[in-house]
């Protein structure tokens, strides 16, 4: 098992591709924390990887609140003793609304979720890693943060912070032998559109017009694989970089 006794933490889990990458690491041997604001989700997802004998708990975490960021990582050191792995996946889209159209509240919820979260998960995570002198952080971005017009203004921009909060923090931590990588996955089977709102049309149409060259949808587990390399000693000289999983979308 590429992960055994690893303690790895993945948000936003209850479904989707942090649902898939929980089972994946569970069936590696790691014992993982299920981390989602859906509570009964969660708990479906410890269920499945208790029934094929690995060991998991769900933490009810609403990643826009740094109290129940901090709880998730209080209640894994307490369960567990530590953490090795974070997962930042925790996401959701914006209603594909260009620049002129973004209001303060789609924005400020948007980097609530996809941006802000994931410094403050690594924030609270790194104390321990660095008393430990090792630990991986993998964040999900998106092709979105390496493409200008995938989604919308609000999206496009909090992807492209992470992919920069991820080579800074990959970076300014080497040394103590702390790994920090992103994914950036392309179009994949999850529920993420149901999070959208009310799509701004205009936009949509200009975002559309590059969706005729994809080859295929993603599989969730097709994620899941690549999030297990960079959780793995396989990848430790993979550092502050992107891995891009888009089945060759952007290689056009």
């Amino acid at each position: 098992m590429k992960l055994n006794e690893r303690i790895a933490i993945v948000t936003g889990a209850a479904s989707g591709m942090g649902r898939s990458i929980a089972i994946l690491y569970a069936k590696e041997g790691a014992k993982v924390v299920v981390s989602d604001i859906d509570l009964e989700g969660a708990k479906a997802t410890v269920a499945e990887i208790e029934t094929n004998g690995g060991s998991a708990m769900a933490v009810l975490t609403n990643v826009t609140k740094e109290e129940d960021i901090q709880n998730l990582i209080d209640t894994t050191v307490k369960v567990y003793g530590t953490v090795d792995i974070l997962v930042n996946n925790a996401g959701i889209m914006d209603n594909m609304a260009a620049a002129g159209d973004v209001t303060d509240e789609l924005w400020d919820r948007v980097f609530a979720v996809n941006t802000t979260s994931v410094m403050r998960a690594t924030r609270k995570v790194l104390p321990i890693f660095l008393t430990k002198g090792a630990g991986v952080i993998i964040n999900i971005a998106s092709v979105g943060g390496l493409r200008g017009s995938t989604a919308g203004a609000a999206y496009t921009a909090s992807k492209h912070a992470v992919v920069g909060f991820t080579k800074n923090t990959g970076f300014q931590y080497a040394k103590e032998g702390i790994r920090c990588n992103a994914i950036a996955p392309g179009p994949i089977k999850t529920n993420i559109s149901a999070s959208m709102g009310n799509v701004n049309q205009r936009g949509a149409a200009i975002c559309n017009t590059g969706m005729s060259l994809i080859q295929r949808l993603g599989e969730p587990e097709e994620i899941a694989g690549a999030a297990l390399f960079l959780a793995t000693d396989d990848s430790s000289f993979v550092n502050g970089t992107v891995l891009t999983v888009d089945g060759g979308w952007t290689a056009y």
